[in-house]
């Protein structure tokens, strides 16, 4: 586990996963500590895909491939690449274990730096290879909900840079999309959206697209609590359903998962990112503390 401290902020990153495990703030820890009552991850990074692919199956040139949900570098232990006072990079490259899911070479880069009351997170994925790769990136990071009181069923809002016209679908059968209905994201006067225990009983509300590329989350009171700033098309907002937990995950796509009973090829899969030979994508987000 490496630290990381400035004036502001102590960060906590793990080799496994490459996932960071906390932000401290003036003494206060805002990231999810992984109670496996609720939910046993911090913030992990979702690769080469995000979400569920249908039946658990994907196809290269017609070829079959299993894969479980999020991919398989959450569960991998990464290579320390660099560290400093304020940053720290570590690597993942293919290998036999990754070929036999994922029959792409690729190199995965995520680094994490600290800058006043901001974490910037950063991923590259480069393709060593001469010929095209395709894949999906994503985060997952869960939060503490502000003064979480079990006993009471208010847990906050949410704010967006954008406050009209705001859409979301759902999760449809075997953890993937329903794209068929599409719902409007009802947002209060002020402009954000209520959270309390029933916001996400239906799994996760999935914004596509690019209408937002900021999300604040607030207390009870209307006032800010952190926000996260980001490029992603696709930002995904989900907190356990039914499960009253004390935490909400906003999480920044760059990939989605299957429509339900897509069976085409993986390169066609929708908000897909593609990488021609020795190319380079960068992406990432960040966390600000208010």
């Amino acid at each position: 586990m490496k630290t990381l401290s400035n004036s502001r902020l102590t960060i906590q990153v793990s080799p496994h996963g490459a996932e960071l495990c906390s932000i401290v703030c003036d003494g206060k820890e805002y990231l999810w500590q992984a109670d496996p009552a609720f939910w046993k991850r911090h913030s992990p990074v979702l690769f080469p895909i995000v979400g569920s692919v249908w039946q658990n199956t994907y196809f290269v040139n017609d070829r079959p491939f299993r894969m479980t949900q999020h991919g398989f570098a959450r569960d991998m232990d990464f290579e320390l690449v660099s560290e400093s006072e304020d940053e720290v990079r570590y690597r993942l490259t293919d290998n036999e274990e990754t070929r036999a899911k994922y029959p792409f070479p690729f190199c995965l880069e995520i680094g994490y730096r600290l800058k006043d009351s901001t974490v910037e997170v950063m991923w590259q994925v480069t393709n060593p290879s001469d010929g095209e790769i395709h894949f999906q990136i994503g985060a997952h990071p869960a939060f503490y909900f502000p003064g979480f009181n079990p006993l009471d069923t208010r847990r906050g809002f949410f704010g967006f840079d954008r406050k009209e016209g705001l859409k979301y679908i759902l999760i449809g059968e075997k953890g993937c999309a329903d794209i068929t209905r599409v719902y409007p994201l009802k947002l209060d006067s002020n402009g954000l959206l209520p959270l309390d225990t029933h916001t996400f009983d239906r799994d996760a509300l999935i914004l596509e697209g690019g209408q937002v590329k900021e999300v604040t989350l607030y207390n009870a009171l209307g006032h800010p609590h952190l926000s996260l700033r980001f490029d992603a098309p696709v930002v995904g907002l989900w907190s356990p359903p039914g499960k009253n937990a004390p935490f909400v995950c906003i999480e920044p796509w760059y990939g989605r998962c299957d429509r339900v009973c897509y069976a085409a090829e993986f390169k066609d899969k929708d908000w897909m990112q593609h990488l021609g030979p020795k190319g380079v994508f960068r992406g990432g987000y960040t966390i600000e503390i208010k």
